[in-house]
């Protein structure tokens, strides 16, 4: 008999055993369930009398498991994970890269095809199973149980840099309080004599050597640590402190700041939006968006980019997804949440385009006038060596350099390209136009701490669009940083049974410490390694086998039976045939894609020479290929473990017959069923009823396994706290499937 187990006040002082469908068919009078789990156990008068859960044990109570608030909250704290960095920043350049309107296209139906399906499902087996992603895998089958603890170990390296980026939005959002900016103008070096540009920043730009040498002081390459950046290190704190102080209650906690963090970066985005709109040039910006280029939707990159887009927007296979549903209401419509947070997420990210190509267009405008100022000069310098007078059209007055035109500074270029032939290279006139700054495609911090802040320097009132710019990326980061650690903590609780203040505060001050890799001078080339090779391919296969084991190893049919249970009819047949052949063939070509063009492209990252002032392409060291090797196996090792741990039986599966459920003076007993009784009863395997998952209604009963054991054995397949859990009544258990 288990040390822990339920206790529920009970008015009579008689034994009276009950199976635990008897109370399940009652349990749905509460309406309460977002709040407390509770039972109804009826009298002998029939009258219905509430009893809370609690879970006891010999070292005292634990908490219920808790529950959202409300549906608001719960929606908020999906759209708040996945709505992230990655709407804004890179979304938008896919957008232009991929054929600009066009793009959208290939975008939907791959949303249809994959990411809705498989958003669905990770939501509904998080509702159905009510435990994090090692529960739920070790429910479908405990020999893959890997996948949860994949899905953990991909979601704490991405964390790791995540939160860096975080880090670095809230040292320009506290830099952003002045007027002029910081990064408004190149820094002045004065001495005895003259005074003139620093270097770096004259052969680059204002917001770059702001980036690269004033907030980051980078490095030349990834082998020179160069210290520790008090700066970020500074930031870095902050923000490990932010996210610890949130999630240190759980969704009790978090589910309040979703209120602040997911709503927010909406507000910001309206308002830049219809600011940018009211700038000259803004209208180029978006035209030149939504120019459909439709040859390119040809390609079979611009699918693979949009899928993988897809894929990484929704948030898939972290984890954090089947955390949050798991507390939520068993009834709850999650087919209606899966549709609506991907169409939210998808429209954030068009606003978020619009913004920033508007924002663009604008920056454009600007940069193209630079442009005709500076070539136009070079033609005044030109004229009667090299260029005659006669080429220039009467209508244009060179006395007033700035007031020509980008429209005349075309019409000039052209009649001397006309008549100078060969000769014209020499001149070094650059051709001028607002569409050659926009085909300038950035990305990612590219575009937010480069292209984007050189922006706002030419808005009126730039510090406050600064401040509100910056403020809406650390709510984004901060929206997708409690579901990356949702994804880590709920799994770990749940299997190992521990508290979640020492586990909260555990892993920050562990991601913390291991953080400081990534603010050194050296920390940026690290941030990309992650990125690139931490959870790309980890994740793509974790999901791959994620639907693998649904409908595959658990079975299609009846998952759709679990599905008509929970949420009241049987959805459309349409995702029977994504979860069962469309959406793994997809994934499965997704997947070898990506390996190609990773074995195609050796592992290299951008590094800034602060000598040249430019971004260079350098190739890792041999070391640098071994940790890039590294991440990958690491991320995706629990699955083979686990399984070869399950297989060969060093982890035993096994456990003894039926329990039952009865009821004595105030506690829940746990007894052995007789051989051969057949009653309706379920106990999860090895486990008190405080650890077991809450049970679903309707007619699906849990069971636990018949073995080999003695009628005395007890041990859970997952160690103490296993969480392998099988179908009562199911002639194909799962693991026989494998």
């Amino acid at each position: 008999m288990p040390k822990n187990s339920k206790a529920v006040k009970r008015e009579l002082d008689d034994d009276v055993t009950e199976s635990v469908k008897d109370l399940l068919s009652n349990e749905d009078a509460c309406d309460d369930s977002f709040k407390k789990s509770s039972l109804i156990v009826n009298n002998h008068e029939g009258e219905g009398k509430e009893c809370d859960v609690e879970e006891g044990g010999s070292d005292g109570e634990e908490e219920e498991r808790p529950a959202w608030n409300n549906k608001i909250q719960y929606i908020l704290a999906q759209v708040g994970f996945s709505v992230g960095l990655g709407n804004v920043w890179r979304f938008p350049y896919l957008c232009q890269k991929n054929g600009g309107g066009a793009y959208l296209v290939p975008y939907l139906i791959l949303l249809i095809l994959i990411g809705i399906p498989l958003f669905f499902l990770e939501l509904a087996v998080g509702q159905r199973i009510r435990r994090g992603s090692i529960g739920v895998w070790n429910y479908i089958s405990p020999r893959l149980g890997g996948i949860g603890f994949a899905s953990c170990v991909v979601c704490f390296f991405v964390a790791l840099y995540y939160n860096v980026i975080i880090s670095w939005s809230l040292f320009y959002f506290s830099q952003s309080f002045q007027q002029p900016l910081p990064w408004h103008e190149c820094p002045l070096i004065k001495n005895k004599t003259t005074t003139y540009v620093v270097p770096e920043c004259d052969k680059s730009s204002a917001t770059t050597y702001y980036w690269y040498r004033e907030a980051l002081n980078i490095s030349n390459s990834i082998a020179e640590g160069g210290g520790l950046n008090w700066k970020m290190t500074v930031c870095l704190l902050a923000a490990w402190s932010m996210v610890c102080l949130a999630m240190i209650k759980g969704i009790q906690s978090s589910g309040k700041v979703m209120y602040f963090s997911s709503l927010f970066p909406y507000v910001v985005l309206i308002c830049f939006l219809v600011r940018a709109l009211l700038l000259k040039g803004s209208v180029d910006g978006i035209r030149h968006m939504f120019t459909p280029k439709l040859e390119i939707m040809l390609e079979a990159k611009v699918w693979r980019e949009a899928a993988t887009q897809v894929f990484f927007a929704l948030g898939l296979g972290f984890g954090g997804v089947i955390a949050f549903s798991s507390y939520n209401k068993r009834d709850n419509n999650c087919h209606f949440d899966a549709v609506l947070v991907s169409f939210i997420n998808f429209f954030t990210s068009v606003l978020a385009t619009l913004v920033v190509f508007a924002v663009l267009g604008f920056k454009a405008n600007i940069m193209n006038s630079k442009c005709v100022i500076l070539n136009t000069n070079k033609i005044v310098d030109l004229l009667g060596n090299g260029i005659e007078e006669s080429l220039i059209p009467h209508h244009i007055n060179l006395s007033q350099v700035s007031q020509v035109s980008a429209e005349d500074y075309t019409l000039m270029t052209e009649i001397i390209k006309r008549v100078k032939e060969d000769d014209y290279q020499k001149l070094g006139l650059e051709p001028c136009t607002i569409e050659a700054e926009l085909n300038k495609a950035v990305q990612g911090t590219g575009l937010a701490f480069i292209a984007f802040t050189e922006a706002m320097t030419h808005f009126p009132a730039s510090p406050f669009w600064s401040v509100m710019f910056f403020l809406m990326l650390v709510n984004l980061g901060l929206g997708s940083m409690f579901g990356t650690i949702e994804g880590i903590l709920t799994p770990l609780i749940d299997t190992f049974k521990v508290r979640k203040e020492f586990l909260t505060v555990g892993c920050c001050v562990l991601a913390f410490a291991i953080g400081l890799l990534f603010v050194q001078r050296s920390g940026n080339y690290f941030v990309a390694m992650f990125d690139d090779y931490s959870a790309t391919l980890p994740l793509l296969i974790v999901v791959i086998l994620e639907n693998v084991a649904v409908a595959w190893v658990y079975g299609i049919d009846k998952f759709f039976e679990d599905l008509k249970d929970m949420l009241g009819f049987t959805p459309y047949r349409f995702y029977y045939y994504m979860w069962k052949y469309i959406t793994p063939i997809l994934l499965l070509v997704l997947l070898a894609t990506s390996l190609i063009q990773l074995t195609m492209t050796p592992p290299s990252y951008s590094a800034w020479i602060q000598e040249e002032a430019k971004e260079q392409k350098l190739g890792f060291p041999p070391w640098g290929i071994v940790v890039c090797i590294s991440l990958v196996v690491m991320a995706i090792m629990p699955v083979p473990v686990v399984f070869a741990l399950r297989y060969f039986n060093v982890i035993d599966e096994n456990t003894s017959g039926l329990s039952t459920v009865s009821y004595k003076k105030g506690r829940i007993i746990k007894e052995i069923a007789r051989p051969g009784e057949d009653d309706d009863t379920s106990l999860i395997q090895g486990k008190s009823p405080s650890e077991a998952p809450s049970p679903m209604p309707g007619n699906s009963i849990y069971r636990k396994q018949s073995g080999s054991g003695g009628p005395d054995a007890d041990t859970a397949p997952n160690g103490r706290y296993g969480i392998g859990y099988l179908m009562a009544d199911m002639p194909d258990m799962p693991e026989s499937d494998l």
